[in-house]
């Protein structure tokens, strides 16, 4: 008999009995799965037979399966953009006053310790009342059920509510995407698929400019006799780390099954209520064995595919006593049991009987949500995924880790670890776990890393700071600052871009800081500082081009830009919520450095709260948030931000500029210091250590790179990475400078820390050591010299000393005055 009290009624009844907004039938109850009591209270309604399943059965197939799948090599659409590089920079001419007053610099002192969780709101408020709200978002909501928490936007699922809803989601390692009545089955359930490395699509180049997984193949298809054309597929509990997908046969029946997908789930799991299943088949089926019983309550079936692949079917009834029927009709289509109560459950098995052993032991359980708690002591930090488990409660999950994530387990998880390795397109081997968490250690956080140069000690100490000018460096940077300061700020920093605007201010902040730390001369400092304040105001005050407003739709702070022309794409999809950390992540650094060199600024007005709301937008660290979603860019799983917002795409989401990305989390330690918020500065310190580990294994590609295809490991960076393709180029051109120097910009105190001097040499060699980079045209020049400085600060450091600098090779967020002294730090003027 099925014990019955092992589960919880995860069913999710509340959300069978509703309808989302567009489609409402009823109000919608949500009840968190946990309150809920067992469901041994559920009638038993059937008792099925063993007899008919105690014998293999196999079909031949008529027609030949699709194992290819379709690849499109052309970039999505949504996501295109200008280049980077805003303007060239106008020779400056004549030189600023300096102020008559001097600065006194301060870091705020935190109000205590950590927390022993360091993911603790930053605030709850509302944004200040300068950002006025709107209800009009360009982009409505799609089949969502209501909730009480912010909707994520960037997350790996936004697929399922984005355009026709029929492109992929990719949980890793297997892709989900709703057939919508396509493929050789027709079906119009949701299709489950894992690729395999022989069926990438390879470009025919030496080195290959990309690698693409293909679509549209369907190795198992959850569906329902009572799913057709009129089927509705919705979300809810839209989180961090999980959604879950619902089907009904039409827009006025209740839904009959849900998909809990969490990012790493090692089953695909559907919880089925009252529908009566069929699995079907792109690939096709080849046979159907009924294994046993498990668990006291889980049914255990084998599945081989007509490619040879091997499958595992597990049933857990919740409305039923004995093992549930499966029939293999044809080579597209299994039959499931009528009307059926429970969860079913499959699980691609590469790793023979071992593998088989160790998804029996998790057989029945499923993960529904996923949170993360960290905590920092000293120089080291680590942090969890834990996960909230249906179904069968009594033993652990089954999910899998990828490569960044296993290299820094501790102890207790990878001890946990299987012998169960699938591969992902583009982010390596993924292992497969036994456990409801896993704790990682980052040992090395960043937290010696200032404003100022700063490069690794490599004898596996913090490091050290270059601060320490020679006489001749620092005559050179105020000759440079003082010209560079006497710029009109307005002109470079109020365009009709955050991102560009952005740009403009930290450069000013960054050669203010400069002037006051590094050079000596706090009256030229304070000069510009009272200019950059100024400048800085017209944003708090919402007065730019494109006022920010909050969308009340989404839940986040907006570029108007797009509600005033109609076009989405403008300044990068900023309204759309494309590339919020890299946009923000500017404007959070220059504030930094003002909060720091005039602590009382940080007092006035709305100037910390503005700055704040733009840390909640990418960076919120907490659920309990009612104004922004959890972490909206960053993606704790992968270890890096997804830059694309609310487009839908056939290759999934995707990260272009890696080093604006980790720059996003300099800034955010760096504000978190200054304002003396400790928990912020360490969830920056570890969220910068997590970017350095990620980007070293999938984004900056040494020759040692084991994670990625060993023939791509030539192109030195991956140019666009996405869930299903890696492509070496950029959404602006092809150029080397932009492919390799997209993944350099800004050059900050932080890139030697996720730059290693292995891999900027390599690279260099590669590209730009055989007088390539003397002929790039306009700031990328500068681009590279300035990341030169890395390896060789010398020759970084003449470049920019030269008496004839052409400050047409700077771009708009550049100057000379740091790149002098970021060089000169590192060593290149002794």
């Amino acid at each position: 008999m099925v014990n019955h009290s092992l589960f919880l009624a995860f069913l999710h009844a509340s959300l069978i009995s509703a309808h989302p907004a567009g489609d409402v039938r009823r109000d919608p109850v949500h009840v968190d799965p946990r309150s809920l009591p067992p469901s041994s209270s559920l009638d038993v309604t059937t008792s099925y037979s063993i007899v008919v399943l105690s014998s293999l059965q196999s079909v031949e197939p008529t027609i030949v399966p699709t194992v290819t799948g379709s690849v499109n090599t052309a970039l999505p659409s949504g996501h295109e953009t200008g280049s980077p590089i805003n303007t060239s920079q106008p020779s400056p001419e004549g030189s600023l006053a300096p102020a008559t007053t001097t600065l006194v610099p301060l870091y705020q002192v935190p109000t205590g310790p950590t927390s022993a969780n360091i993911f603790v709101p930053i605030a709850t408020d509302a944004p200040p009342a300068q950002i006025k709200q709107r209800s009009d978002h360009p982009v409505k909501q799609l089949n969502i059920y209501p909730q009480d928490t912010p909707y994520e936007t960037n997350k790996f699922y936004a697929n399922f509510f984005l355009g026709g809803q029929s492109n992929p989601t990719w949980t890793q390692p297997y892709s989900v995407s709703w057939s919508k009545g396509g493929g050789n089955a027709e079906s119009w359930g949701l299709a489950v698929s894992h690729t395999e490395p022989s069926q990438l699509a390879w470009d025919s180049g030496d080195p290959p400019r990309y690698f693409i997984g293909p679509v549209g193949l369907q190795a198992i298809i959850f569906s329902a006799t009572e799913l057709g054309e009129s089927t509705v597929l919705s979300t809810d509990t839209l989180q961090g780390f999980s959604a879950n997908v619902n089907l009904a046969p039409s827009a006025q029946d209740e839904t009959i099954v849900t998909f809990p997908l969490v990012q790493g789930m090692g089953f695909v799991t559907a919880v089925y209520t009252g529908g009566s299943p069929i699995l079907q088949s792109g690939i096709f089926f080849k046979t159907l064995q009924y294994v046993g019983e498990l668990n006291g309550a889980t049914f255990k079936y084998q599945i081989v595919l007509n490619d040879g692949t091997d499958w595992l079917l597990y049933a857990t009834p919740t409305g039923s006593l004995g093992a549930p029927p499966f029939t293999l009709k044809n080579s597209t289509t299994i039959l499931g049991p009528e009307k059926f109560q429970g969860s079913i459950q499959v699980a691609k098995n590469p790793a023979g009987t071992s593998g088989e052993n160790s998804y029996d032991a998790s057989a029945g359980s499923f993960a529904l949500s996923s949170s993360i708690s960290a905590s920092v002591d000293a120089h080291s930090g680590s942090y969890t995924l834990a996960w909230e488990k249906g179904g069968v409660q009594n033993q652990s999950l089954i999910m899998f880790a990828l490569p960044h994530l296993v290299d820094s387990f501790d102890d207790t998880t990878f001890n946990a670890l299987t012998d169960i390795n699938m591969t992902t397109i583009t982010k390596g081997n993924a292992q497969a776990v036994i456990a409801d968490s896993i704790t990682m250690i980052e040992g090395r956080l960043p937290t010696e890393i200032g404003f100022a140069p700063w490069q690794s000690s490599g004898n596996g100490g913090q490091g050290s700071v270059g601060n320490q000018l020679s006489a001749a460096a620092i005559t050179a940077i105020n000759n440079a600052a003082a010209t560079e300061l006497n710029e009109d700020f307005v002109a470079q920093s109020v365009l009709d871009s955050m991102y560009y605007s952005g740009k403009g201010l930290a450069k000013f902040a960054g050669v203010i800081y400069t002037m006051q730390d590094l050079a000596g001369n706090s009256g030229l400092a304070a000069a510009g500082l009272d200019k950059l304040k100024d400048v800085f105001n017209v944003f708090v005050n919402n007065t730019q081009q494109y006022p920010l407003a909050y969308d009340t739709v989404w839940k986040g702070a907006v570029s108007t830009g797009a509600y005033t022309t109609g076009d989405t794409g403008v300044d990068f999809g900023n309204s759309v919520y494309n590339d919020h950390h890299f946009h923000y992540g500017y404007f959070v650094y220059a504030a930094a450095v003002i909060g720091y060199l005039d602590p009382s600024w940080l007092t006035e007005g709305d100037n910390k709260a503005w700055v704040n709301m733009l840390v909640r937008d990418f960076a919120n660290p907490s659920a309990d948030d009612p104004y922004f979603p959890f972490q909206r860019s960053f993606d704790w799983f992968h270890g890096h931000s997804w830059a694309k917002g609310l487009f839908d795409s056939g290759d999934g989401k995707d990260e272009e500029s890696s080093s604006e990305d980790a720059f996003a989390s300099y800034a955010i330690k760096m504000w978190g210091a200054v304002i003396g918020d400790a928990n912020m500065e360490a969830r920056g310190n570890l969220q910068l250590a997590v970017h350095a580990r990620s980007l070293q294994h999938y984004f900056l590609l040494e020759s040692t790179n084991k994670v990625q295809p060993a023939k791509f490991i030539p192109n030195k960076v991956t140019g666009i990475l996405f869930e299903s393709k890696v492509d070496h180029t950029t959404y602006f051109g092809a150029n080397p400078e932009y492919i390799e120097g997209i993944h350099m910009i800004p050059l900050n105190p932080s890139s030697s820390y996720t730059r290693t001097k292995t891999f900027v040499k390599e690279e260099w060699d590669t590209y730009f050591g055989n007088g390539y980079a003397d002929t790039v045209e306009g700031g990328w020049r500068g681009i590279l010299y300035a990341n030169l400085a890395l390896v060789d600060p010398v020759s970084s450091y003449n470049f920019f000393a030269a008496d004839d600098f052409d400050y047409t090779h700077l771009d708009g967020g550049a100057s000379r005055t740091w790149y002098l002294a970021y060089a000169a730090g590192l060593g290149g003027a002794s």
